[in-house]
């Protein structure tokens, strides 16, 4: 079992036990996304790497539709979706800043030898690869598109 995973039910206790009503329901919903995850297709149990991109999905999911609500006038909604975030991002690894996302990013480039847009692919493929749940997909996206265009 994951030990990612055993770390997440742990906290949940915890968190119950400690009457923490806003945590406990973050936690609950990680779980249960992790939960469908390994329900999905053929039973099976996840690994630590596949936990990491379930808390990631799970994170964009609330950053998106946060951004919805506030675009169309419901800054509270927006807030609420928000409010769990920060439970999620305790369990992933410390993420990269602008400069280490650049020497990431540089070094996938040329590892791929890419020149041109048209090797976008490979190169975040590497870069995902070697950043393992450390940078978000879009700001790693990014950067390789500002770097391979310019």
């Amino acid at each position: 079992m994951s030990q990612l995973k055993e770390t997440i039910r742990a906290d949940l206790k915890t968190s119950m036990k400690a009457k923490e009503k806003e945590r406990t329901g973050a936690i609950r919903a990680l779980l249960a996304a992790i939960q469908a995850e390994e329900t999905t297709g053929a039973r099976h149990e996840i690994t630590d790497e596949d936990v990491l991109k379930v808390i990631a999905r799970e994170i964009k999911k609330r950053r998106e539709s946060a951004q919805m609500y506030s675009d169309n006038g419901r800054p509270e909604l927006a807030e609420a979706e928000l409010s769990e975030v920060p439970y999620f991002e305790a369990y992933q690894p410390a993420q990269l800043d602008d400069a280490e996302v650049d020497k990431l990013v540089d070094d996938a480039i040329a590892e791929v030898g890419a020149d041109s847009m048209a090797q976008m692919g490979q190169v975040m493929k590497i870069a995902s690869e070697k950043a393992a749940g450390a940078v978000d997909g879009k700001r790693l996206s990014d950067a390789v598109k500002g770097k391979l265009s310019s």
